[in-house]
């Protein structure tokens, strides 16, 4: 597991703009459709996404978002994860959530789609 993003999730992304990029100064890294952006955070590999979800599923709760080399491996692999929701399909790959013991959502990603 690579941490590579710190996934936001934001009922407004133009509010959400102004803060990240006008108030906090963060670079805008790339962007996908009209409800997703990243920002690089300064002196670091890993990106803060900010998104405005397409429902109010708890797999779109703000959290870490990890790369891992396959997700369909990475779940089997760990079938007793509290999981949350389905695997989704993102560009690129799929993306999946679990509950921390703890309770805390935390977010696994593939770009297996890519090869």
């Amino acid at each position: 597991m690579k941490l590579s993003y710190i996934y936001v999730s934001v009922p407004d992304l133009k509010e959400a703009l102004v803060f990240y990029r006008d108030e906090l100064g963060l670079d805008e890294a790339w962007r996908e459709g009209e409800s997703t952006v990243a920002f690089q955070l300064p002196n670091s590999p890993i990106q803060l996404m900010v998104d405005v979800p397409p429902d109010s599923g708890e797999n779109w709760s703000t959290g870490p978002f990890y790369e891992v080399d396959d997700l369909a491996a990475f779940m089997e692999k760990h079938s007793g994860f509290a999981w949350v929701g389905e695997p989704i399909e993102i560009p690129g790959g799929r993306s999946a959530s679990f509950r921390d013991p703890g309770g805390n959502i935390m977010h696994v990603f593939d770009q297996t789609a890519s090869e």
